[in-house]
C-alpha cells in the first residue's frame, strides 16, 4: 500500500473515533436533559400535591381555586400574545434591552399561563400508580377546581379572543382607509407607477 492509501485510512479511522465520541456525548446530552425534565416534573408534582389541600381550603372551596388559577392563565395568555405581537417585536428603533424586555416579558406570561394549567392538572390524582400512595390520592376539591378552571378559562379565553379579533380587524380597516385615500391622492401608488 502506498503512502497516499495509509494516510486515508488515518483520516479515516480518526473520524470514525470523533463520530463515536460525538455521538457518545450526544446520548450522555440527552440523558442528562431527560433526567433533569424528569426530576423537575416529579418536583412539580411534589409541590403541587402538597399545596392543593391548603388551596381547595380557602374561602369558597375549590370553585373559587379553579377560577383564580383560570383568570391566572388567561392573563398570561393575554400578556404573552400582547408582548409577542409583531407588532412590538419589529426591529426598527429598539435597543437589545427593549428587545430582551419584550422577550422576558413574553416569557414571564406564557409561564404564567401554562403553570397555572399545570398546576389545575398536577392536583388531580395520577392515572397509574398505587391507590394507596400519597402522590395519587384524591384530594378533596380538586375536581370542582378543575370544572371551574376550565370553565373560567374557556369564557374569558373566548371573550378575550373575539375582543382582539374585533379589535385587529378594525386596524386592518383603518388601514386599508388610509390607504385608499392616499391612492386618491395620488401619494398611496408604488415608484414604478408614479414615475411612468
Amino acid at each position: 500500500m502506498n503512502r497516499f492509501g495509509r494516510t486515508v485510512d488515518r483520516v479515516r479511522g480518526r473520524f470514525r473515533s470523533r463520530a463515536g465520541w460525538g455521538i457518545a456525548g450526544g446520548v450522555l446530552f440527552l440523558a442528562a436533559l431527560l433526567t433533569v425534565l424528569l426530576s423537575a416534573m416529579g418536583l412539580w408534582k411534589w409541590f403541587v400535591r402538597r399545596t392543593a389541600p391548603a388551596l381547595v381550603d380557602l374561602p369558597g372551596g375549590g370553585w373559587t381555586a379553579g377560577a383564580v388559577l383560570g383568570l391566572l392563565s388567561v392573563a398570561g395568555w393575554a400578556g404573552g400574545t400582547w408582548f409577542s405581537s409583531p407588532e412590538r417585536n419589529r426591529d426598527r428603533g429598539r435597543t437589545r434591552p427593549a428587545r430582551a424586555g419584550l422577550a422576558i416579558g413574553g416569557a414571564v406570561c406564557w409561564t404564567v399561563a401554562f403553570g397555572a394549567l399545570m398546576y389545575v392538572l398536577g392536583a388531580l390524582p395520577g392515572r397509574n400508580c398505587r391507590s394507596g400512595a400519597t402522590m395519587c390520592a384524591y384530594i378533596p376539591g380538586t375536581g370542582s377546581a378543575f370544572l371551574s378552571y376550565a370553565a373560567t378559562a374557556a369564557l374569558l379565553g373566548g371573550l378575550w379572543y373575539r375582543r382582539r379579533g374585533t379589535v385587529t380587524a378594525a386596524r386592518r380597516a383603518e388601514e386599508r382607509a388610509r390607504m385608499r385615500r392616499l391612492r386618491k391622492k395620488g401619494k398611496g401608488r408604488s415608484r414604478a407607477a408614479r414615475s411612468s
